[in-house]
């Protein structure tokens, strides 16, 4: 049985709505459902990879962008005082969607991570 297209590869593809923070050939930035602070936009990139383990010589430039794009929407967004990215890989980082995404957080005094 194949794979069911994760909901980042459906809200890609049109086939579920969203309102886009950004987008461009590589990625696209929604709002993430269940934020953790005032700000918190997922970056998602087009290709399906599932984690930072799908990261290869032959689609690094992909993950660069992603923290290109990171700098790009806080400039949009207003964010002076900083923010967090962070990539959850895998089960016991508790990633939930197997899509890789970037979570970039902000809008508030943001605790130590651990």
């Amino acid at each position: 049985m194949a794979e069911q297209p994760s909901i980042f590869t459906r809200i890609i593809n049109g086939e579920i709505p969203a309102k886009f923070v950004y987008q461009d050939d590589l990625v696209v930035a929604i709002n993430d459902i269940n934020p953790v602070a005032p700000v918190h936009i997922l970056i998602i990139p087009r290709e399906p990879l599932v984690n930072v383990y799908d990261i290869n010589e032959n689609n690094v430039h992909i993950a660069g962008h992603m923290l290109l794009v990171a700098a790009k929407i806080a400039e949009q967004e207003g964010i002076t005082d900083g923010f967090r990215v962070a990539i959850n890989s895998g089960q016991d980082a508790r990633q939930e969607v197997m899509h890789l995404h970037m979570h970039l957080i902000a809008g508030k005094g943001l605790g130590r991570i651990g």
